[in-house]
């Protein structure tokens, strides 16, 4: 999928263990080895992690994972210029599709926030970068040693969910706003133990 990071081989994930999640689950450890904490910078690609972020709020990641193929049907592989063209009948069909997360809020705070990418990219801005301004000082980014240490709300997360508000987007409170910074690479929450290493940030 564009967007992400290529300068990181596949890995095996049966070769692996002792990952800070996904061990045991093939889905989940590739989704770990491969996608979470990798920069990404292209604009479908930041969209789908935004969006399935907001749908994820409130469940297990893992849920949203095993449904991401048909969420990427659904919405047109998040293609923020079709999704913006949704109108009732696509909310209706959507709240209809079983092989997604049929929650109304979810379905058209994704297709407002079409609508405000869309926006965005009339204005001459790009969700990469605001998205890319609110990463951590370089000499913040340090890898948690525990679980406890990772925080669900951070300032820069804070300062985020304020602008992309401010932008029109939905569903994108510090919390979801922080899970974003972790899925597209702004920060590196893979535990310190952990024997997978990502791309550089940035």
């Amino acid at each position: 999928m564009p967007g992400l990071a290529a300068a990181r081989p596949t890995l095996d994930p049966t070769a692996v263990l002792g990952r800070c999640f996904g061990d045991g689950d093939p889905l989940y450890a590739a989704y770990h080895d491969d996608e979470w904490g990798t920069p990404v910078h292209d604009e479908h690609a930041l969209f789908e992690r935004l969006a399935l972020e907001g749908f994820q709020s409130g469940l297990a990641w893992i849920t949203v994972l095993r449904k991401r193929e048909a969420f990427r049907s659904a919405f047109a592989g998040f293609d923020p210029e079709v999704v913006a063209t949704y109108g009732e009948a696509d909310v209706a069909r959507l709240m209809a599709d079983a092989g997604i997360v049929r929650n109304r809020a979810k379905i058209e705070a994704t297709i407002a926030n079409a609508h405000a990418l869309r926006a965005l990219h009339e204005a001459g801005r790009t969700l990469d970068e605001v998205l890319w301004s609110h990463a951590p000082a370089a000499t913040d980014r340090r890898r948690p040693e525990t679980w406890a240490d990772v925080p669900a709300v951070t300032p820069e997360s804070r300062a985020l969910a304020k602008e992309l508000k401010s932008l029109g987007f939905r569903f994108v409170g510090p919390t979801t706003a922080y899970a974003a910074m972790q899925a597209c690479g702004l920060v590196d929450d893979h535990l310190a133990g952990c024997p997978v290493l990502v791309g550089p940030i940035g």
